[in-house]
């Protein structure tokens, strides 16, 4: 049985260094969230929350972004914000969280708004290193679940500077009491690109899985025609304490246990392109491990003591493409915890 794993997408990187930038990001949270049917009383809301997270930005640091995206399942949607610097860090999360608390001008009303308007609130910060904050806005309609149970994974996705749409991609599926995960970073950058890796995500999707590799054999051979790109499929088992994992190109992988970064293998190739092999291997699956899938838009010099205390997939990922994604690429993280 195939369940649903919510659908994110990243509408927009919203970059906030002068009080203009916050109205734009206010606008485009709005303007998303009135996309997916929300009532005018919670569009406000969401406006006014992305208006103090940017306003803090503003204030606090020297430039950071807010990520606006879309999350969908179902007939359920949501509209999530993450706001992502390399400021100071907070001091103190509980006095932020106190209205009318403010120790170098923000809006004054505190972290407190956004906390009371969020259906779901994650913040990570760390001294001189920057914070990342993830706010969660559901419908609140009537008889609809939300997704705050369905958060075992997260993924997100940025585009090379001066491109408005990525390359990467990546999708996760439910079958049984097994997780599918696959990423695809296709080649080059812009819109061709992320046509090639939209389709890897729809070949994935309407796959019946049977094996990684096989998998990887059918993206191999649905990406010709398009630009092709780098892919990676991995069916995590936790029943077992195994991971069977699949990779063509040059996505990373690695499995996070005990302090440890455990990287697993993929074999040279482009997909729809070149596959002189292709392999799956097996890797031990701990209790408690957390998965991490790349693009090279990241580079592999980060260890686990850089995400230490990082409990939250969405904050994981956001904080791997904050520190890791330094090349000049498009850059995206999945992240699943067992």
């Amino acid at each position: 049985m195939t369940a649903c794993v919510p659908v994110a997408e990243d509408v927009a990187w919203v970059r906030v260094e002068e009080s203009a930038q916050v109205g734009r990001a206010r606008r485009v949270a709005t303007a998303l969230a009135e996309r997916l049917a929300f009532g005018d009383a919670r569009v406000a809301e969401i406006g006014l929350a992305v208006t103090e997270l940017g306003t803090n930005l503003h204030k606090h640091t020297s430039g950071g972004h807010l990520v606006v995206r879309a999350l969908r399942a179902d007939d359920r949607a949501a509209v999530e914000v993450v706001a992502v610097d390399r400021g100071p860090g907070i001091p103190d999360m509980a006095r932020a969280m106190l209205d009318g608390e403010s120790t170098t001008g923000t809006l004054g009303i505190g972290l407190g708004v956004v906390a009371r308007s969020a259906d779901l609130l994650d913040v990570s910060t760390r001294r001189d290193r920057g914070t990342v904050l993830a706010a969660r806005f559901h419908r609140r309609e009537r008889g609809v679940p939300d997704f705050r149970a369905e958060s075992s994974s997260a993924g997100l996705t940025r585009p090379i500077a001066d491109e408005e749409v990525c390359g990467d991609a990546y999708a996760v599926r439910r079958v049984g009491d097994r997780l599918w995960v696959m990423m695809c970073d296709g080649s080059g950058h812009g819109p061709l690109a992320a046509s090639a890796s939209r389709e890897a995500v729809r070949i994935f999707c309407d796959d019946e899985p049977s094996a990684p590799e096989a998998v990887v054999a059918k993206l191999h051979a649905g990406l010709r025609g398009t630009r092709g790109g780098a892919v990676a499929v991995a069916v995590l088992d936790p029943a077992r304490n195994r991971i069977r994992y699949s990779g063509l190109g040059n996505i990373a992988g690695a499995v996070l246990s005990d302090g440890r970064k455990r990287t697993m293998v993929s074999v040279p190739g482009i997909a729809g392109y070149q596959a002189r092999t292709i392999h799956a291997f097996d890797h031990e699956l701990p209790p408690g491990a957390v998965v991490v899938l790349h693009s090279d838009g990241l580079t592999e010099r980060w260890g686990p003591e850089d995400v230490a205390g990082i409990s939250s997939p969405l904050l994981l990922a956001a904080t791997l493409v904050r520190d890791a994604g330094v090349r000049k690429d498009d850059a995206s993280a999945l992240v699943v915890a067992t």
